[in-house]
Formats: C-alpha cells, sequence, structure tokens
C-alpha cells in the first residue's frame, strides 16, 4: 500500500505536459465577475465545448470582488499546471494603474492564453434628450448641467467617457453604477446618458428606451450598424473595448498553453457559440497566445494614461 501510495505521489510530482493533461482532476475556471457578467457568460459558453474536448471535468468557479482582483491573486497562486485558469476582463489591464496595490504584475505573474469576445463600449441617452449625436451632446452639455452613469469608477466604460469629456474640453458629471444597472439609469432618466458594454445596452436601444449616440471601437459594430464611431464624429485614437481573456499562472508548460490556446479557439469558434455571441454584439476574432501578449501591452499602457489623465482612484 505505501509503495502504491508512494507512486502516485510521485506521478502527481511529474511536470504537466499537453500530451496526459488534464489527467488527475477537475480544471477550474475561475471567473472573476459575478454570474451573469459578460466575463461569465463567455466563460459558460466555452466551459461545455472544453469540458468535451478534454473528457475531463471543467468547473466555472466565480470570484468576484475588487474589480477582478479576487480571482487575479487566487489564479496566481495556484500551481502553473493547467488546473486554474483565471477569465476576466480589461480590468486585468486597468487594475495595476487603478488600484495601488492590485497585488499582481500583469506581465511577470501570468501567461495570455487567449483573448477572448470584446465588445465596443456605447454612449447612449434617454430619448428625451434632445442631442441626436455626440457634437449636439457635447454643446447641450456646456449649456446646461448633465449627468452620465458608467459600469463603475475605473471600468473602461468610465475611462472611455472620460477620454471624450477631455477631449471634448467639457464637463458631464459621472455617477457610478453596477454594471447590470448602468444603462438602466438612463432609460429610468436618472441620468441623462449612460456609458456602458454593448451587451447590455442593445436590447434597450433596438426597442427605443435609449438612444445610441456612439461607439468607442475603432469600427463600427455588427450588432448596431447603424451607430457611429466616436472617431467619425469629430475624435481620433479611440478604439476602447470591453474585453475578455484566459490567463495561466506564470511558470506554465509552452506547450500546455498552445493546447489551452487551440481548444479555447476551438470553443470560441463553434456556431452556436458565435451565433450567441452575436446577438449580445460580442466580436471575436481566433488569435495566439503571442497575438494576445502583444495586445496586452498595448492595452495596459493606454489605460494607465486614461487612469492617470482623468485622475480615476478605486473605491
Amino acid at each position: 500500500m505505501k509503495v502504491l501510495l508512494f507512486l502516485f505521489s510521485a506521478a502527481l510530482s511529474l511536470p504537466v505536459t499537453a500530451q496526459d493533461w488534464p489527467r488527475l482532476k477537475p480544471v477550474h475556471i475561475v471567473v472573476g465577475f459575478a454570474p451573469g457578467s459578460t466575463t461569465d457568460l463567455v466563460a459558460r459558453l466555452v466551459q461545455p465545448k472544453l469540458q468535451e474536448a478534454l473528457g475531463q471535468s471543467v468547473i466555472v468557479e466565480n470570484k468576484p470582488g475588487a474589480g477582478g482582483n479576487v480571482a487575479t491573486q487566487q489564479v496566481k497562486r495556484s500551481a502553473p499546471d493547467g488546473y486554474a485558469l483565471l477569465v476576466t476582463s480589461v480590468a486585468y489591464a486597468v487594475n495595476p494603474s487603478l488600484y495601488p496595490n492590485a497585488g499582481y504584475d500583469p506581465f511577470t505573474d501570468f501567461i495570455p492564453v487567449i483573448l477572448g469576445p470584446s465588445t465596443p463600449n456605447i454612449i447612449t441617452v434617454n430619448p428625451a434628450v434632445p442631442a441626436k449625436n455626440l457634437q449636439e451632446l457635447i454643446e447641450l452639455a456646456r449649456k446646461t448641467p448633465l449627468s452620465y452613469a458608467s459600469s463603475g469608477i475605473g471600468t473602461t466604460t468610465h475611462l472611455s467617457m472620460e477620454r471624450i469629456k477631455m477631449a471634448a474640453k467639457v464637463d458631464i458629471t459621472h455617477v457610478p453604477y453596477q454594471p447590470a444597472q448602468a444603462v438602466g439609469a438612463a432609460v429610468a432618466g436618472h441620468t441623462q446618458i449612460s456609458s456602458t458594454s454593448m451587451p447590455p445596452a442593445v436590447a434597450h436601444v433596438k426597442s427605443g428606451r435609449v438612444r445610441a449616440i456612439a461607439v468607442t471601437s475603432a469600427q463600427r459594430s455588427p450588432a448596431l450598424p447603424e451607430v457611429p464611431t466616436v472617431n467619425e464624429l469629430g475624435f481620433s485614437g479611440f478604439d476602447d473595448l470591453t474585453w475578455t481573456a484566459f490567463f495561466a499562472p506564470a511558470g506554465m508548460p509552452q506547450d500546455l498553453v498552445n493546447r489551452l490556446n487551440s481548444e479555447i479557439n476551438r470553443a470560441l469558434s463553434a456556431p452556436d457559440v458565435r451565433e450567441r455571441l452575436t446577438q449580445l454584439g460580442l466580436e471575436w476574432r481566433s488569435n495566439t497566445s503571442g497575438e494576445f501578449a502583444t495586445f496586452l501591452r498595448d492595452e495596459v499602457q493606454k489605460w494607465a494614461k486614461a487612469v492617470k489623465d482623468s485622475g480615476a482612484k478605486a473605491d
């Protein structure tokens, strides 16, 4: 019996490779945000496809808190053996600048596995607001006090609107909400404006409960192709996205990173997953770990500047 236990313990200590992973136990996908969030949705779309491909249980575990930092710190402490993955949002790139003690280095503590679906941020207004486009909204803000709801301090929905305000040299009062409630603030007239990601806003725009003014991506969104970009409306350099992504703890073997990248690429390419993403205004393109790493460096730099320029501070 002791010999068997010794052999089993020795097997557990062997380096994990893509060929024999995941032979021992379920894979945990740790999500940095609450159930129902866009990040959670992406994890749960991938989970059954990944489970089928691996022949092993894949468990989605929500660990919300501190803008995603709670989950990030938990996975950072995990072994780099493929049994704990982090699914988080663009907050991963923002938080090291926003939080004095974010608790991780975005470049050295994790390996970027794959960039997941992303969405532009969208500026919407209550139908009673007379402005029909971004220029008219800015002119209105110069004449009368206006407020906007965002998905919270330091989110890209907040920072995108602050970037617009700084570029236009106009003051609009920020009112932070929970992500699922921000667009509802403009629907109800509690604020005149909302700045949110696409998924919670698309249905309200299509029903006429809010009017879309602009999206913050470089190109128009296929979900609302009639809505112009901020760049089209007189401002340049905007390509602000709320994205999701999969990360692994630093030290994971490259062949295992490649296997995960391949399987998640395959999951996100499935027709039923693609259809669901499109319905929600989420866009996705196949990418490698290396391509994601290059994108991440640019994102960390961009959002660090936005945090500094706006003076945003975490609660």
